[in-house]
């Protein structure tokens, strides 16, 4: 992996930011963009700052639960590191402990449970949005990417069930649509999109994991991979959608 052409439609001497950088997917994607030929700096943010560990990589606090935190964090990249040529959002919940777990009924459904699904897969990353949009680079190809997931699609429920977490993605979806809007605008270069990774052998998917067959199962490297090959290929009029890891586009 080291010294492949990640994000070689980007142009070079990228400076990328990932937020979530902590967690499996996360620290997958930081770990292909250090190694990329053309990425020059990659800023890991995550809520319990961790030293950096590669000569490419900075280090970054960002709690999605704060937005001074967040607004703090896009003042310290502005200022040392510069313009932005990609922001990944590598963040959300699925379950975390008696507080959030996935529904199979309407009967299970709580305002605690919603209102934490919301707080992170919906909310964070929207104010990420708010303060980290401005700092993309203008007049060459750029991105703004979040992890969403196909269970958040409303065309593709046919199963029902997890309605926190299946609502708190499909708002962020809309989000991610909105923002695009403005964003064509202010920036006609840069992509906003939501990305679809599959199921990943990661803490989000530990307790489901038994049910899914080895081959639909993806280790973090593998995800990330191939979702920053699908950001590679897209151009500035598929902003506004959702990508699954293989490239295809997910309906709302």
């Amino acid at each position: 992996m080291t010294g492949s052409p990640v994000l070689s439609s980007f142009g070079d001497r990228l400076n990328v930011a990932v937020i979530g950088s902590s967690g499996g997917l996360g620290g997958a994607f930081a770990d292909h963009l250090e190694n990329g030929a053309t990425v020059a700096t990659v800023a890991r943010l995550s809520r319990a700052e961790r030293a950096a560990t590669h000569h490419k990589s900075r280090a970054f606090r960002l709690d999605l639960r704060d937005e001074d935190s967040i607004a703090t964090a896009a003042a310290d990249l502005k200022r040392s590191v510069g313009d932005l040529h990609l922001i990944l959002v590598a963040t959300g919940v699925l379950h975390d402990g008696d507080t959030l777990q996935p529904e199979k009924t309407w009967r299970s459904l709580s305002a605690t449970a919603l209102e934490e699904a919301f707080r992170i897969n919906t909310i964070g990353p929207s104010l990420v949005a708010k303060h980290f949009l401005p700092l993309l680079a203008q007049n060459r190809k750029t991105a703004f990417a979040v992890l969403s997931a196909r269970v958040g699609s409303i065309g593709d429920n046919r199963l029902g069930g997890w309605h926190a977490y299946r609502a708190s993605k499909a708002a962020l979806n809309m989000i991610i649509k909105t923002l695009s809007v403005e964003l064509s605008r202010r920036n006609p270069h840069a992509l906003c999109v939501a990305l679809h990774p599959g199921t990943v052998e990661t803490a989000l998917s530990e307790p489901f994991k038994a049910g899914v067959p080895r081959d639909a199962l993806f280790q973090p490297a593998h995800a990330a991979g191939a979702l920053l090959q699908v950001l590679d290929g897209l151009a500035p009029d598929a902003s506004g959608n959702v990508y699954a890891w293989d490239g295809a586009r997910i309906p709302f």
